[in-house]
């Protein structure tokens, strides 16, 4: 069930999206998640802004990046969407852009057939291991969803 207003803007959600570029690095930049509606997500519940989760999800895992945890030069494993719970983390994608993460941001990785299979580098930073959630897509799925 849906309960939209014309004159009501959905929303929009941040996310950073790293993909491989025309040149066949990875890169990463600030990109913006649309198609909101309002639906019920239960019972009587009042509408809230909703976008359903698209493609094929292969697999859900809880990861946690302990304090000093560095990935050297590698792909994401297959499509995904990371999600920081607490603690954080940092992307170094090919082109030299370095971005990191908290609690709050959201990131789709879809490095994958990079030049050379280099990828990025990611590792946990400050004095809390980083927790997150990963949920991975087919290896078609490249796009966001």
């Amino acid at each position: 069930m849906t309960d939209t207003d014309p004159t009501e803007t959905p929303p929009t959600m941040p996310f950073l999206h790293m993909k491989v570029a025309e040149n066949g690095d990875s890169s990463i930049a600030p990109e913006l998640l649309d198609g909101f509606v309002r639906r019920v997500v239960s019972g009587d519940t009042p509408p809230i802004w909703m976008r359903k989760v698209e493609g094929r999800i292969t697999g859900g895992w809880f990861t946690t990046l302990p304090i000093g945890w560095r990935g050297e030069w590698h792909e994401s494993p297959e499509p995904q969407w990371v999600i920081p719970l607490s603690g954080r983390w940092f992307i170094e994608t090919a082109d030299g852009t370095r971005i990191e993460m908290g609690p709050g941001d959201i990131h789709w990785g879809a490095d994958l057939d990079t030049s050379g299979g280099k990828g990025h580098l990611s590792g946990q930073i400050g004095d809390e291991p980083c927790v997150q959630l990963l949920v991975q897509f087919a290896r078609d799925e490249r796009d966001v969803g």
